[in-house]
């Protein structure tokens, strides 16, 4: 059924792409910033708990990759689901656009019950199997139980919220995080500091923040402002509905998902060539290339909803400004980034600690090692967002194996054969798979973007 673009839709097929853009990114990238602070200070009060602060922080830290498993569920729905949804809305078929939703959002709900009981049940080995010790495994099982019973909100929050994007209203999804946000600050303090529930309090505040920003996204969707409403006739799944959503959602995903396998694996390879404080480096790094992300993932989020939508209306001319203005911008950023990184490296270190003078000199060297490609990763993210907002699943796919399992997780251990300094060796593996996957998908996205867009103006032709 195909019915008129509404106003909100006209703006993305018609405004100004630049000033588009940042109405789009600029909310993007707060709700970034901000959902990465509010984990700062959930830990901030979880470590200054009387007593047993440090170890309870170190037991809610081994929960993060199984945490961060459960948010890349959300995303292979949300991250597939919503790019289709903008294209259908481009096409202006709002009943198949709707129809996605709905389907994603039944989607959300059996992803949940099946996490919900497996994170419950197998908690423990899993945490283990993730470096708890004896000392830290009763913390880290008392967070993961109480944030395991919340999982139906997280998929909710973080699913849902992808839709409200993918309709242009950046402002309401960056509200959906700042909710959450300032509810589990206020929380925490309630329950850690006034009801000193420790561990499970801050969990509890997580679950409830989590439950506040799932009916907010879920009160606009039934709303009169959205465009996309969720709508009973729309949630029993089908099939053709859900399996290219999911198959586009997978190198998001997988992206995510195998963040906690790299992380392992670094950390495993540098405590045997390096020790502590080649970890407690690698930790430093880590935390800068995931802060420094956060831009860019911004820029990529408020860019979707304008390529998806108007590659549906068959505008290609809007598609490749929009891609231009994306991958100028990301460029930017990421050597401005690349050049403070090089000349600043113990300055940037010294932000995340100021004591170990030791740790400050490792970190330092090891950023020139582990960063010197960082300059040009705005390339990879603004080719492969792309594929994913034109829905060529495939090839996103692709890209997030090809980057992670077959580059990057065989040379964090082929490097250190190949080399008389290890831990070098190690740090080195980043910048060589990025360095290949940089090209590699510069070249892929060369070829097929310039074919997509030729296919996309043949077929307007033959509807004139």
């Amino acid at each position: 059924m195909q019915q008129n673009p509404t106003t909100k839709e006209n703006m993305l097929g018609t405004a100004d792409v630049k000033t588009l853009l940042k109405q789009l990114a600029i909310p993007a990238i707060t709700a970034q910033v901000v959902n990465v602070l509010y984990n700062v200070v959930d830990r901030m009060y979880i470590g200054h708990i009387p007593k047993i602060g440090a170890l309870a922080l170190t037991g809610v830290g081994v929960c993060m990759p199984l945490i961060m498993l459960i948010s890349a569920f959300a995303g292979l729905v949300s991250m597939g689901g919503a790019p289709r949804a903008s294209v259908y809305m481009g096409k202006g078929d709002m009943d198949g656009a709707q129809r996605i939703m709905g389907n994603c959002f039944t989607m959300l709900l059996v992803l949940a019950v099946v996490l919900t009981a497996f994170f419950y049940a197998f908690s423990e080995p899993l945490l283990l199997a993730f470096g708890a010790s004896e000392n830290t495994i009763d913390y880290a099982v008392q967070y993961m139980h109480i944030y395991a019973l919340g999982t139906i909100f997280v998929q909710l929050a973080l699913g849902m919220n992808a839709f409200i994007t993918a309709q242009g209203f950046a402002k309401i999804s960056m509200a959906t995080v700042m909710i959450g946000a300032i509810c589990n600050i206020i929380l925490d303090f309630v329950f850690i500091i006034v009801c000193n529930m420790g561990v499970k309090g801050a969990a509890l505040a997580t679950v409830i923040s989590q439950a506040i920003s799932a009916v907010w996204v879920l009160y606009f969707l039934r709303g009169s402002q959205t465009k996309l409403k969720l709508q009973k006739k729309y949630f029993v799944l089908q099939k053709s509905v859900v399996f290219p959503c999911l198959l586009l959602g997978m190198s998001p995903f997988i992206m995510q998902a195998t963040e906690s396998v790299i992380s392992v694996c670094f950390n495993a390879s540098l405590y045997r060539y390096g020790g502590d404080i080649a970890v407690g480096a690698m930790t430093i790094l880590t935390s800068i290339m995931q802060f420094s992300m956060l831009p860019l993932l911004g820029l990529s989020q408020g860019a979707q909803p304008i390529t998806g939508y108007n590659f549906g209306a068959g505008n290609a001319e809007r598609v490749r400004q929009t891609f231009r203005l994306l991958l100028k911008s990301s460029l930017c950023y990421s050597l401005v980034l690349w050049v403070v990184c090089m000349l600043f490296p113990k300055a940037v270190a010294m932000i995340f600690n100021q004591e170990n003078e030791t740790l400050l000199e490792y970190t330092a060297w090891a950023m020139r090692y582990y960063m010197p490609m960082a300059g040009i990763f705005g390339i990879q993210i603004a080719c492969q967002q792309t594929f994913i907002a034109i829905g060529n699943a495939k090839t996103s796919l692709f890209l997030a194996i090809y980057r992670k399992i077959l580059l990057l997780l065989p040379l964090i251990y082929v490097l250190p054969i190949l080399m008389e300094q290890k831990d070098r060796a190690v740090f080195l593996a980043e910048p060589v798979a990025d360095l290949i996957a940089v090209v590699t998908t510069a070249t892929m996205f060369a070829y097929q973007f310039r074919k997509a867009m030729q296919n996309l103006e043949a077929q307007k032709q033959l509807l004139l």
